[in-house]
Formats: structure tokens, C-alpha cells, sequence
């Protein structure tokens, strides 16, 4: 970083490849002294992936093998399954915008929208997987139910994926 272009706001720049926001450090006179440099997220990345698909787990697990997880799939209308998912994505944003891009949500909004949708399809993957795996996801036989467990199922798994993500 070249000190002698003497910064006076915070601005974003890209150090080793990443974008980072850096602030001057001013003494009295308003010299620049030193430099505070931290890293910005809202680059999804495949770190990012991974800890997504580890958070998602972390809940996923224990809820899916529950058998209320499985009669909740059979009983629960499906207008009530799609108001979970929507209120799923609702948190998932609401979480992601103030933990990631409050203060640049106009410059990264694809990314922004990239991170949300990952995480929550991300979240389903593990679980669609999880339930087939212990045969509780009938996509053969009675496609609706396996979806319907899948996002209830999916419900605590993308909000653990989203705190995980958030862990740096």
C-alpha cells in the first residue's frame, strides 16, 4: 500500500487479492500516522462454501432425525412449508445485509443476492442428502413430501449455515 497517497477517508481496496476497507490512522495535525486495514466480506468465496455447508449440517443432523420432522412433512400444508421457506430466506437476508453489506449494499448487490441463495440452497442440498440418506425423502415415490421435509428440515439448517458464515 503506497502511504504517500496520503488517504484521509476510508476507502476499499484489494490487498493480496482481497478487498479490505482501509482507514487512516490521523494524529492531531490530521497527518496520516498509520494505516487500519480490515477485511471486507461480501466476496463469496470457497471458504465461505465450505463453511456454509458445515453450518447447515450442524442443525441439519439432529432435526432430521426426528421423527416430528417426518410427520410435520406429512401434515403441514404446503402454503405453511413455502411460508417457512420464505421466512428461512427473510432471516437469512436480514442477517447476511447487517452482518456483510450494510454499509456497500449498493455496490455488492449481486453479491449479496449470490451469498443468500447459496447459503439457503446450499442448506437444502445437505439436507435433501442427509434425509435420502436415511431414507425419510421418498423423491421417487411421493416427491412432494421429500420437499416438504427438506424445507422444514431446511428451516434451522440455513440459519445455522448463516451464523457459520458469518464466523471469520
Amino acid at each position: 500500500m503506497d502511504k504517500s497517497s496520503n488517504i484521509k477517508e476510508s476507502q476499499i481496496r484489494r490487498v493480496s487479492g482481497r478487498l479490505h476497507r482501509v482507514q487512516p490512522i490521523l494524529d492531531a495535525a490530521g497527518k496520516v500516522i498509520h494505516y487500519a486495514v480490515s477485511p471486507l466480506r461480501v466476496e463469496l468465496r470457497k471458504r465461505d462454501l465450505m463453511q456454509i455447508i458445515a453450518g447447515s449440517a450442524i442443525l441439519a443432523v439432529p432435526v432430521a432425525f426426528t421423527e416430528e420432522t417426518w410427520g410435520l412433512g406429512e401434515t403441514l400444508p404446503i402454503q405453511n412449508v413455502i411460508m417457512l421457506g420464505a421466512i428461512s430466506i427473510v432471516f437469512i437476508s436480514t442477517y447476511v445485509y447487517f452482518n456483510f453489506y450494510k454499509d456497500l449494499f449498493h455496490k455488492y448487490v449481486s453479491q449479496f443476492i449470490k451469498r443468500v441463495m447459496a447459503i439457503y440452497f446450499l442448506s437444502l442440498l445437505i439436507v435433501g442428502i442427509l434425509l435420502t440418506i436415511i431414507q425419510v425423502a421418498p423423491w421417487t415415490t411421493d416427491f412432494m413430501l421429500a420437499i416438504k421435509r427438506t424445507i422444514i428440515v431446511g428451516f434451522p439448517a440455513s440459519m445455522s449455515a448463516t451464523i457459520s458464515d458469518a464466523i471469520d
